[in-house]
């Protein structure tokens, strides 16, 4: 799952989850995303949030509402106005922010929803996923090699940015 922060032709920002960048395109030119604001489907993405890597811990978690399959991942993040005459400083502040506050709302209900299983991250969610284990949500750390070999795999997960690496 990948979410977008989407902007109509009145400029209203709002975000949107999709299953790949192929499917939000698909969408888009097919007119299918509608702003909520004001029913515009004239979409186009809004500056999203700065450059963000992966480190080497992971954390996850299997449902979030819509039981969309999802993982933690502790992630840095950094700030620059991109080369983009459609896309203000205040803009990419905006973004920024935003990203912000919604990975921080998010890492607090997984806390508050999931099991955390620690350094068995990894085994317990291919125990999941084989069926050999509860079903449920989890959250734990894993290394960037184990989260990769999971996707592949077809187990899905989900990068959270870690406690306090928010505003790296």
């Amino acid at each position: 799952m990948i979410v977008f922060d989407l902007k109509c032709a009145e400029n209203h920002v709002f975000e949107a989850w999709f299953r790949s960048s192929e499917a939000y395109k698909e969408q888009a030119a097919s007119g299918q995303i509608i702003c909520p604001h004001c029913g515009d489907n004239h979409i186009s993405k809004s500056v999203m949030a700065p450059n963000i890597s992966a480190k080497s811990n992971q954390t996850s978690v299997e449902h979030y509402e819509e039981e969309i399959p999802l993982s933690a991942v502790p992630v840095s993040a950094s700030v620059g106005v991109p080369d983009n005459p459609e896309i203000s400083a205040d803009d990419v502040k905006r973004a920024a922010e935003h990203m912000h506050e919604v990975m921080a709302k998010y890492r607090k209900f997984v806390e508050e929803n999931c099991e955390d299983v620690g350094d068995n991250f990894a085994e317990e969610a291919r125990k999941i996923h084989n069926g050999e284990s509860e079903e449920r949500g989890i959250y734990g750390e894993t290394t960037l090699e184990e989260s990769q070999e999971l996707l592949e795999e077809g187990i899905d997960i989900f990068p959270v940015p870690g406690a306090g690496k928010l505003d790296s």
